[in-house]
């Protein structure tokens, strides 16, 4: 679905990634991971078009041909999405239609009933007169999403997507995605902060380091004490309960012993 080679970035004299590469399969989901500044948000910025790049993006298969990808083949909902004043959710909504449109084309009864039905799935639409400056946390994530999948894209680039929400309603919202990848094929392509919950919904890490890829691979191979520690310049450790990977640092003796 997506073929990302070579990909790298510079902001001035700063090479912000180097040598990013990585196949993104139908339906799967590719988890960011690595240490602030590691260069996860915009290899996502990177990926959509929006930063500038050397390498190169394409999308489709050797069969179909492959091609840069445009704004119908990508749907990003970044970390902090841009609230317009006064707008309601219905209207936020829609303009995930807008690549769809011409040039001064207004929104048709089909883009209005696309946007309804994704409301409804989502458990939005007695929210859809409400304005949008009024949303929770959780409430927002869920119409940022609603958004992204109006507009129809196979592929969801996601920037920390949990950012700011409590334990429970990061869980809800990405129990969302991974529904709804499920029953529409989405690939996911997700930068998330914490390595265990990455772990439970990823099918496979990218882990970055300076803007370097340090490991790609399942969750368990990627997730070893001595390649995180390294990266992270911390000593770090895997432990695992209930079978799901969650990652600690290792205790201090010198506080063991107080």
């Amino acid at each position: 679905m997506i073929s990302i080679r070579d990909l790298g970035v510079h902001r001035g004299r700063r090479e912000v990634l180097r040598g990013v590469t990585v196949d993104v399969a139908p339906g799967e989901w590719l988890g960011l991971v690595g240490p602030n500044g590691s260069g996860k948000s915009t290899l996502l910025g990177a990926v959509a078009g929006l930063v500038p790049h050397t390498g190169s993006v394409r999308t489709g298969s050797a069969r179909t041909g492959r091609r840069r990808p445009g704004a119908t083949d990508l749907a990003l909902m970044p970390q902090r999405p841009a609230w317009p004043e006064g707008m309601t959710v219905a209207e936020y909504v829609l303009l995930g239609r807008t690549p769809h449109l011409g040039w001064l084309v207004r929104e048709s009864p089909h883009d209005r009933r696309l946007v309804a039905e994704v409301l409804d799935r989502l458990d939005l639409a007695r929210w859809g007169g409400r304005p949008v400056g009024e949303l929770s946390g959780g409430e927002a994530q869920r119409v940022a999403i609603a958004r992204a999948l109006a507009q129809q894209a196979p592929v969801l680039l996601l920037d920390e997507p949990t950012s700011a929400l409590d334990l429970g309603m990061q869980a809800a919202v990405l129990d969302l995605v991974q529904q709804l990848r499920r029953c529409d094929g989405l690939s996911v392509v997700a930068a998330m902060h914490d390595l265990g919950t990455a772990a439970r919904h990823a099918d496979r890490l990218l882990l970055l380091s300076a803007g370097e890829v340090a490991a790609l691979g399942p969750p368990q191979e990627v997730l070893r004490d001595d390649l995180l520690s390294q990266v992270y310049d911390a000593d770090l450790r895997v432990h695992h309960v209930d079978g799901e990977p969650v990652v600690l640092a290792a205790p201090n003796p010198r506080q063991e012993l107080r």
